[in-house]
Formats: C-alpha cells, sequence, structure tokens
C-alpha cells in the first residue's frame, strides 16, 4: 500500500501546492489551475482513506 502513500502525497504536493505557488507568479492560467487542482483534490480523497485505514489495524 506504500504506492497509495506515494499517489496521496504526490497528489497533495504537487498537484496542489506547486499549482498554487505557478498560479501566484503567474506561470499557469487560471483555468489550469482550477483543473489541476480538482484532480489532485480527487485523487487525495481516493487514495488517502486505504492506507489511512490500513495504518489502524
Amino acid at each position: 500500500m506504500k504506492i497509495l502513500k506515494l499517489i496521496s502525497g504526490l497528489s497533495i504536493g504537487v498537484l496542489i501546492l506547486l499549482v498554487s505557488i505557478l498560479s501566484f507568479i503567474g506561470t499557469i492560467e487560471v483555468t489550469n489551475m482550477k483543473t489541476l487542482m480538482l484532480i489532485g483534490t480527487i485523487l487525495w480523497f481516493a487514495a488517502t482513506p486505504f492506507w489511512m485505514k490500513e495504518e489502524e489495524l
């Protein structure tokens, strides 16, 4: 399940944080930012519950 941790980490780190920084400095357009952040949020919500549930056992 380490792949799920990698997916959730990359979705937060790249598709949300990095995209928001790029938008702040004006490198990326708003429509692209919204699309990438939506993808990152969906990936995070899809992957994170599975590895968090695994650690509770």
